[in-house]
């Protein structure tokens, strides 16, 4: 009797150890993959079907500068600072300011005397659609509402205009819009124009959504706001939203709070 429960004792020892061999060898299993969150107001099926990604040359590209008569302005380096810490939360001031060499680039205030702005009325190039000038100017008069003291007014003659709005057929790059301006040694903004493609690189063509928010993007770069990383923003590199955000809104009324030139000591 006790050789026969010492035989049963060493059989299951050892089916117990091969059980614990047996394991070991099989790897373990993966743990299940996390799904990535996406915000949908940045990244959405509608937006990125009907904007193309908006890569816009750098301010090497777009920017050239010119002696004027403008006034110096006032400039009060403590209180710039000051401004700048009090009102930067929220906004992507820090980023433009580092594009610039810490240089603010604004236009004069323009309430009482807006910029002129003359968009192209026709065009003979493939799909253009009458209701892209509309749209383009519902971009300008959007930016009105920003809290900018900056106006616009809208011209049909195009020599008298501050900013001249054009149509193009397509860019060789992957790109939907462009802007250059003209800054003057103090980085007053003296001068812009706007060139918005009809259609992508690939040559499909733009819907009137997207010439809006295309347009929006332009005009912020009119004002002298640059690029973020913030893809909630209408001014990032890659546009993936269709309005201004609030970051927008704060940017370029901290832009215009200062006046232009560096924020440091010289």
């Amino acid at each position: 009797m006790n050789r026969t429960v010492a035989v049963l004792a060493l059989l299951l020892l050892g089916m117990a150890a091969f059980i614990v061999v047996q394991a070991r060898r099989v790897p373990p299993r993966p743990l299940p993959a996390v799904a990535a969150l996406v915000d949908s107001s940045t990244v959405s099926p509608e937006s990125t079907s009907a904007v193309a990604p908006t890569l816009v040359p750098g301010e090497a590209d777009l920017v050239s500068v010119r002696s004027s008569a403008s006034p110096a302005p006032r400039r009060d380096l403590a209180e710039i600072q000051r401004r700048l810490a009090d009102g930067e939360s929220g906004t992507y001031i820090r980023e433009i300011l580092l594009q610039r060499g810490d240089n603010n680039a604004r236009w004069p205030d323009r309430q009482i005397e807006p910029l002129r702005i003359w968009i192209q009325p026709h065009s003979n190039l493939p799909d253009f659609h009458a209701s892209y000038p509309v749209r383009a100017r519902e971009a300008f008069e959007r930016w009105t509402r920003a809290g900018v003291p900056v106006a616009f007014t809208f011209v049909v003659d195009s020599a008298r205009s501050d900013i001249p709005v054009v149509w193009v057929d397509k860019f060789d790059m992957p790109i939907s819009g462009r802007t250059r301006w003209t800054r003057d040694q103090h980085w007053w903004i003296v001068g812009s124009s706007i060139e918005v493609a009809l259609h992508h690189q690939s040559g499909t063509p733009l819907e009137p959504d997207a010439i809006y928010v295309i347009t929006l993007h332009e005009i912020g770069h009119v004002l002298g706001l640059d690029h973020t990383q913030d893809e909630r923003s209408i001014m990032a590199a890659r546009v993936r939203v269709r309005d201004l955000s609030v970051a927008d809104e704060h940017t370029v009324q901290l832009v215009y709070s200062i006046p232009p030139g560096s924020v440091v000591k010289p």
